[in-house]
């Protein structure tokens, strides 16, 4: 009996991903006249903001600065709730975008893509879901989130835990039952100083293993009065241009002085008016040489170990919640609302697993060197496989066999980010995308992908890849950085793969802040598309 054969699917581009960056890319891909089928896991659309329910998830960026700017009426219509939206409403928000216009109808949920593979006598790639769907397009745009790829660390004796246990990023949408019950959070890092001060009212008793204390910083979120409302959408286009001039996407500007030019008074004065702001004023409107190595960093790290110190009631307690060993800014800091404040209660514990690393789960709950620690649920907050993780998931295979997880081994050797030799018209988003405000950074880079892509198919070619020099200039730009003696290497951590057991140490993405990455990808535009074959 003949096998009957699964039909495929023709589009002109397939797009991994539908959180944010997906979703405007197939905006922008459809709006160019681009026939688009967009593959997501989830039963719905979202990513990092569909699956990341856990208690606490929100903006550390402003709603207003987070939204997408593509539509004028979308930005007017919408009326933001808190300065920095928690995870529903994001979610509300993006479906919202979603059916307003009508990107339903191309997008498949439920559907993880098990392999793309690259035919090079007809410059398409084949791609092939784990149910066995297939597709075929000419582009591959993977948008599957820098941080989406959950770790859980290989504790021995997880298997045998008796009680519940998930990853934040995986946080069950009915929810975890915590009344009452003790619970273990594991990992301090954004995630997990959101997650303790939600939780904390609701568990009998709270046990905290941090391996490395962080500069945390209040958030001070507030509801937006309407009056603020009005204010916004009245300037959103100053807002919006602040944000495009800045390095980073993000509506502030360093003060151009010295820390060191004015007087130690001035500086205090202006650390301390700065930390009564919310969100990352404290971090980006400062002093500009807080941010490099040198006497205005040690001062304003001091500062912040201070502020932390004086919410703590243990002295001793305090100096294991006090960032050591890594300075101020050579990690995003986290934003907390309450987060110091909870360590005063008499059900907090906190377990230093440094000090006292973790040995074991156990059947009622973690082993470290020194002690037991009985637990009902544990939360693993611990964070991500970066940028490459995702990718490494999926079998993507282009000319010669190979596959991207092979050519990544040692780290990604791409031109840009953008894409990768022997691997023609694939275009991987996030891993273009350099440190920032996301969707401020992530709008541009779809931008720039998607006009090569019309141009292309203006010209008539049928191929785009990185010429075999640019790869190796932009790669060893990236190595340079990754060992440069910089703020944002002073410290391990998942944007140099640190976290992950094994992985090359090397950043995963741009060294260069987003307002070059764009001023670079336009002059290569204008160029003729420099530094890429086009066939």
């Amino acid at each position: 009996m003949a096998v009957e054969a699964v039909p495929v699917e023709e589009f002109d581009a397939v797009v991994i991903g539908a959180g944010v960056t997906g979703l405007y890319a197939l905006y922008r891909l459809r709006e160019r006249g681009f026939s688009v089928r967009l593959y997501d896991d989830a039963p719905g659309v979202g990513g990092t903001w569909y699956w990341n329910r856990y208690p606490g998830a929100r903006f550390d960026s402003e709603s207003y600065t987070y939204a997408y700017s593509f539509c004028e009426e979308l930005v007017q219509e919408w009326d933001w709730e808190d300065h920095y939206a928690g995870q529903p409403e994001v979610e509300r928000y993006l479906n919202h975008v979603v059916d307003r216009f009508g990107m339903r109808q191309d997008i498949r949920l439920s559907s993880r893509v098990a392999s793309a593979v690259y035919r090079d006598g007809d410059a398409r790639w084949d791609v092939t879901l784990e149910d066995g769907t297939r597709s075929r397009a000419r582009f591959l745009l993977t948008a599957v989130g820098i941080l989406s790829a959950h770790y859980v660390p290989d504790f021995d004796g997880l298997a045998d835990f008796e009680g519940a246990w998930c990853h934040t990023g995986r946080w069950p949408a009915e929810g975890m039952e915590l009344a009452g019950k003790r619970v273990g959070v594991i990992g301090t890092g954004s995630t997990g100083v959101q997650l303790v001060p939600e939780i904390v009212d609701e568990v009998g008793s709270l046990t905290v293993f941090q391996r490395t204390a962080n500069y945390c910083v209040p958030l001070r979120n507030t509801p937006v009065d309407a009056a603020t409302r009005q204010r916004i959408k009245a300037t959103y286009s100053d807002i919006l241009q602040a944000c495009n001039d800045s390095p980073g996407g993000f509506m502030y500007r360093f003060d151009r002085r010295s820390a060191m030019e004015v007087s130690r008074d001035e500086r205090m004065a202006q650390h301390e008016r700065l930390w009564l702001e919310p969100g990352f004023k404290k971090w980006l409107a400062n002093f500009y040489d807080i941010m490099m190595a040198g006497p205005a960093n040690d001062e304003y790290s001091e500062f912040l170990r201070d502020k932390i110190r004086a919410r703590i009631d243990d002295p001793a307690l305090a100096e294991r919640l006090v960032p050591q060993g890594h300075m101020f800014s050579s990690k995003r800091p986290p934003c907390e609302s309450g987060y110091y404040d909870v360590f005063n209660r008499p059900n907090v514990t906190l377990v230093d697993v440094r000090a006292d690393p973790i040995e074991r789960i156990t059947p009622r709950g973690i082993r470290t060197a020194s002690a037991e620690h009985a637990l009902d649920v544990i939360v693993f907050a611990t964070g991500y496989d970066a940028v490459t993780g995702a990718l490494d998931r999926i079998e993507i295979r282009g000319e010669n066999s190979l596959t991207l997880k092979e050519k990544f081994a040692a780290g990604p050797r791409t031109y840009l980010g953008l894409q990768s030799v022997g691997f023609p018209n694939l275009f991987t988003l996030n891993a273009a995308q350099p440190g920032g405000n996301y969707v401020r950074v992530a709008e541009p880079i779809v931008d720039w992908v998607v006009d090569s892509m019309a141009h292309m198919r203006q010209q008539g070619l049928t191929a785009m890849s990185p010429t075999p020099d640019a790869e190796e200039e932009w790669t060893a730009h990236v190595l340079a950085a990754s060992v440069a003696k910089t703020l944002r290497t002073g410290a391990d951590t998942w944007l140099l793969g640190a976290n992950i057991p094994g992985k090359p140490r090397v950043l995963l993405s741009p060294p260069d802040s987003a307002l070059d990455m764009r001023i670079r990808r336009a002059q290569i535009a204008e160029q003729g598309y420099t530094g890429f074959v086009l066939r």
